[in-house]
């Protein structure tokens, strides 16, 4: 039977509105496939890449007037080390006044404490013995890494007032010195006018032959005269005094300040390790 005219019409219509509703629905079907894919990456199970570290700022070169240590002593010191060690020299770092707070000899408070009127690094002790402390142990980890035979030795007590009790610095020191161990005792000199700078105050010549590692700090440092103030107890007993600056600005500045404590530290240690390298190469 053939249909009339407006049924044909509105079957058309009603065709072509199907088909365009099909291929509408088709077409988000395909995009909303498309959107999943692109935003459904596998999860990685590698770290994300991190910034690579800033390289620490390099430390200052020696230099007259040295732009870290300040100024060398200017004492008349004329000996020179000459005899050999072995590579494997075992070394032993000390801090300054360890064991002599509140006794006669507990170091020098520091020109900040002493003149600014500004609290010690850490109360009950002198700021030297507290720096003194710091660069010791930067040196002995920094040796270490560098292949030396290095350690510390730290008394049992910051205040021992018998100078020849088995603990301190000095009855350590005579031991170690006597079965050929380098003995260094890391110090910081008072402000001017009274300290005079960086140098090594060496072993007394009773105690043995000034060698090529108090050679190199010297040079490094600078040298006191072997009977400095006489002869001191410590190189009466075997210790090589160094006197790595005296405790004022601006190296104590930047001691004291957070921001550059660190780097100035091991700056400091790297001066002394480098000698250290170099005497016993």
């Amino acid at each position: 039977m053939r249909l009339p005219a407006w049924m044909r019409r509105r079957r058309v219509a009603s065709g072509l509105a199907i088909t365009g509703l099909s291929l509408a629905t088709l077409a988000m079907t395909k995009a909303a496939e498309q959107h999943n894919w692109l935003g459904t990456a596998k999860p990685s199970n590698e770290p994300a890449e991190q910034p690579a570290p800033e390289p620490p700022e390099p430390c200052p070169e020696p230099a007259t007037p040295d732009p870290l240590l300040g100024p060398r002593t200017k004492k008349p010191g004329s000996w020179v080390g000459r005899s050999p060690v072995q590579s494997n020299l075992p070394i032993v770092v000390m801090a300054g006044h360890a064991d002599s707070q509140g006794t006669a000899s507990p170091g020098t408070p520091g020109y900040a404490v002493d003149q600014q009127k500004r609290a010690p690094m850490q109360p009950g002790i002198r700021d030297e013995l507290f720096w003194n402390r710091q660069v010791q142990a930067a040196v002995v980890s920094q040796g270490q890494a560098r292949g030396l035979n290095i350690r510390a030795y730290t008394p049992p007590s910051i205040s021992i007032s018998n100078d020849d009790d088995p603990a301190t610095n000095w009855s350590k020191a005579k031991v170690f010195s006597e079965r050929g161990e380098y003995v260094l005792e890391i110090h910081f000199d008072a402000y001017r006018p009274h300290g005079f700078g960086s140098g090594l105050i060496p072993v007394l010549a009773n105690v043995r032959e000034l060698n090529v590692v108090d050679e190199s700090l010297a040079q490094a440092f600078g040298r006191y005269p072997r009977l400095f103030r006489g002869g001191l107890g410590g190189p009466r007993r075997g210790i090589g005094i160094l006197e790595i600056a005296m405790l004022e600005p601006p190296l104590e500045t930047k001691l004291r300040d957070p921001s550059s404590r660190e780097h100035t530290v091991n700056c400091l240690a790297e001066r002394v390790v480098n000698a250290l390298v170099q005497g016993v190469s």
